[in-house]
């Protein structure tokens, strides 16, 4: 009975934590409904993008961790309409805008 048990609150922790990764795939896109994404196009400059927003004057502010501190696009490797050689569309889950007082990088890197 106790072998039982066992088993069954360790197939319940493994469910619980599966279940939490279930919205997001590889690359930080989210499948969640009712989500904002951020669209435009990117020519992969910075390395894998994780999520960001476009923030006022149509500048892009992203990062490439979960954790990770934005980072604000001055060199303009991010657009909203396709730039021509070396750009490709992308589609991630927008990050919303620090808070007032949150850390972000003022430039790209």
């Amino acid at each position: 009975m106790k072998a039982y048990l066992g088993l069954a609150l360790v197939m319940g922790a493994a469910i619980g934590l599966a279940a939490c990764e279930g919205d997001y795939h590889h690359h930080g896109l989210y499948a969640g409904a009712d989500v904002a994404y951020a669209d435009g196009y990117y020519d992969d400059f910075y390395g894998p993008l994780y999520d960001g927003y476009w923030g006022d004057g149509d500048v892009f502010y992203y990062r490439t961790t979960r954790d990770g501190d934005f980072r604000r696009d001055d060199a303009h490797h991010f657009t909203r309409s396709a730039g021509g050689g070396g750009f490709h569309n992308f589609h991630v889950h927008a990050a919303a805008p620090p808070a007032q007082g949150e850390m972000h990088s003022p430039r790209g890197s």
